[in-house]
């Protein structure tokens, strides 16, 4: 075998390690977060249907994380349980389980154009569909946890929210 067949496979095996490194976090990023360890402790867990209202026609993927207040003021942190689901008609319900219970708050956007990020105007303004629980609306930022936050008990428990900011797709050209 001379130098370029082995440079070959070497390159060869190096992409399909990094492919088979991509399926497993694709996995790991698409699978709702579920609280570890609960039932090995005998503590009941929540389920939290989620119903969105408002979801603009412009299509993409509805983002959604619940979050407890350590992780909610950091918008880079991994939320304790999440989803993404296809933004395909004006109210859509995710069902999140496992979860502990607790005090949490829900943060969610409209993903229209499906490039991974809320798209802000040069303001700093969403350009984007957004919403939190209990309906808060922000005033020159995001609200704060405490307007937020709700209870989340042991057994079944729901919370609507409807998307802000649905004309700005129209604006946005998107």
């Amino acid at each position: 075998m001379d130098k370029l067949e082995r440079l070959s496979l070497l390159m060869l095996a190096s992409f399909l390690l990094f492919m088979a490194s991509m399926a497993v976090a694709a996995v790991w990023l698409v699978e709702p977060a579920r609280a570890e360890g609960l039932a090995a402790t005998g503590h009941e867990t929540a389920t939290l249907t989620i119903h969105i209202e408002r979801v603009a026609p412009g299509g993409g993927i509805l983002r959604l994380g619940v979050y407890d207040a350590a992780h909610y003021p950091d918008d880079k942190s991994t939320p304790l349980a999440f989803a993404d689901v296809p933004a395909s008609s004006p109210v859509i319900t995710v069902t999140l389980k496992d979860l502990p219970p607790g005090r949490y708050a829900i943060e969610s956007f409209q993903d229209v154009n499906a490039n991974g990020k809320m798209d802000m105007s040069w303001l700093g303004l969403p350009l984007e569909p957004y919403g939190f629980s209990r309906d808060a609306r922000p005033l020159l930022s995001k609200p704060g946890f405490n307007a937020v936050a709700f209870m989340l008990s042991a057994g079944e428990n729901s919370q609507t929210l409807h998307l802000q900011n649905t004309q700005g797709i129209a604006t946005a050209g998107f």
